[in-house]
């Protein structure tokens, strides 16, 4: 199951993501967006968890949650909808 995570302190790792949901199950990836631009965070990011009942689990507790002053969004991760490329403006 993906799971979205929202408000993310700017400065949380990949790493960091996973150690905070391996609590409560197997983690199969863990990934904070980056800006393309900046480099920098842009505060969200995915867990992926292989059990779903472990990934429920994880969203029941880690929604609300804190983590390094910030209150987490945690919740079942929505399908990726297909967006229209962007055009350049001239």
């Amino acid at each position: 199951m993906n799971i979205f995570v929202g408000s993310l302190p700017y400065s949380t790792t990949d790493e960091e993501l996973e150690a905070a949901f391996t609590e409560y199950g197997e983690v199969t990836s863990a990934r904070v967006i980056m800006d393309r631009y900046t480099g920098r965070s842009r505060g969200f990011g995915f867990v992926e968890m292989a059990n779903q009942e472990q990934a429920k689990a994880a969203i029941n507790a880690m929604n609300g949650k804190d983590l390094q002053g910030r209150a987490l969004t945690v919740n079942e991760a929505r399908p990726r909808e297909d967006r229209a490329p962007k055009r350049d403006r001239w």
